[in-house]
């Protein structure tokens, strides 16, 4: 027979061990009536090793709204784009949702342009959440026309279903206090003007914004109410180096004294998309910082370029005497069309000018040869002149007129280029050697 066993028990367990047989309880010297008849401490069974609790309530509040799918695209489609595909932030990848009244409030963020847009919804319980907006966004976007569509978060919080008839998908939430708020504070000039006004402004520049991030105060454009022929006008400029864009309106009651502020190429691209409904009217807020801009139900607030933008006013030119006349639409296609022998990284075409004819040309060592002959609008001594292809179709697809005017010099000076429909828009091209 093996002789007896000692185990070493801690003390709140002793209770519940009696001594069998073959097992000696190394406490049994101090327990001589049998450790099966007394009576457990009571503070043996309060020890939270021992103790089963429930848990705690999240005391998330649960958010339910039913809303159309159109409704719900459409403020979606606005809000998304201002997040970026890849964040180093996991928050700024998720879109706020704030269900409160008969209304879905949307937002979302990168830190420097923030967009809101509020729209109509059943709420059935409100309340807030966060969720991936571009995973939202494709969700409803796939969801059958005219249905609608019921979000509603689950009670713990972490995620939110979306149904809409026999489909129903389960996203991730964050919480909406880790949503970043982008305060926009004071604004020292508001004004309001009509939507055709704000899309002529910046369709007539964007397209010479710099894209070089070095030279970051080019990165935008340049408004700034100015003198111009007596009377008071709301200037939008922009300028790559290589070209130039400007463009006037009559400046509005209230921008008078306005800061000059650069308005960042993104959220000049996500205006331009907000203003396409001829009969709004947008009001600007600005200030040194920040500029608000209220379309409809759509809120935009954005920071401006922090920085001086060159004093543009030098680079146009005054004292350009040939002028060249030609058919908008005519020169497009014919510069285009030789412009596909150009290489990619040139893209020059020469214009050689003389006796109201035009003759584009493009030579390419590797490819070959494009010539293209042209009647126009000219009288002066023969000029001819290069320019990059792409930045020419670029301001004639601006022009509204039927004929766009060239003002020349030299082969080695600024060309100005106007259009003949008399908006107040004019384009400087720099030449290139050919």
């Amino acid at each position: 027979m093996p002789g007896p066993v000692l185990v070493a028990l801690p003390s709140h367990y002793l209770p519940f061990c009696p001594p069998g047989p073959g097992v000696m309880c190394h406490s049994a010297g101090r327990h001589p009536t049998g450790l099966a008849r007394l009576k457990p401490d009571k503070t043996e069974f309060e020890r939270p090793a021992l103790t089963k609790r429930r848990p705690k309530p999240s005391g998330k509040q649960i958010m339910r709204v039913t809303l159309e799918r159109s409704n719900l695209l459409k403020s979606l489609n606005h809000v998304h784009r201002v997040v970026e595909r890849r964040n180093t932030i996991p928050i700024l990848s998720n879109v706020l949702l704030k269900a409160e009244g008969a209304t879905l409030d949307m937002k979302a963020t990168d830190l420097d342009l923030e967009i809101t847009e509020a729209t109509p919804a059943m709420i059935e319980q409100a309340g807030s959440t966060t969720v991936p907006a571009h995973l939202l966004y494709d969700i409803v976007r796939k969801l059958s026309d005219g249905s609608e569509v019921m979000l509603a978060t689950n009670p713990d919080g972490a995620s939110m279903t979306v149904a809409s008839g026999r489909s129903k998908f389960t996203l991730q939430c964050l919480p909406e206090s880790d949503f970043p708020d982008l305060t926009a504070g004071a604004f020292s000039h508001t004004f309001r003007l009509p939507a055709t006004e704000l899309k002529m402004l910046i369709d007539r520049t964007q397209f010479a914004i710099s894209t070089e991030e070095t030279r970051y105060y080019l990165n935008g454009i340049f408004v700034h109410t100015i003198e111009s022929e007596g009377a008071l006008k709301l200037r939008a400029v922009a300028t790559d180096g290589h070209r130039l864009a400007r463009a006037d309106v009559d400046a509005p009651s209230g921008s008078e004294g306005m800061p000059g502020i650069i308005i960042p190429r993104k959220t000049v691209g996500e205006i331009q998309k907000l203003v396409d409904n001829p009969d709004l009217t947008v009001t600007v807020e600005v200030s040194d910082a920040k500029i608000r801009f209220t379309i409809g139900s759509v809120v935009m607030t954005s920071k401006l370029i922090d920085g001086t933008f060159p004093d543009y006013q030098r680079v146009i030119p005054t004292g350009n005497d040939k002028e060249l006349t030609v058919d908008c639409q005519t020169f497009a296609q014919a510069v285009d069309r030789v412009s596909t022998i150009s290489s990619e990284r040139g893209r020059a075409v020469k214009l050689a000018i003389a006796d109201g004819q035009l003759t584009l040309t493009v030579n390419n060592p590797d490819s070959g040869s494009a010539t293209e002959e042209l009647a126009v609008g000219y009288d002066r001594d023969p000029i001819e002149i290069g320019f990059n292809a792409k930045y020419l179709l670029d301001i004639t697809n601006q022009l509204s007129g039927t004929d766009a005017v060239f003002l020349l010099a030299d082969p080695g000076s600024p060309t100005l280029v106007r259009d003949t429909a008399g908006d107040d828009a004019l384009y400087v091209l720099m030449p290139m050697r050919v």
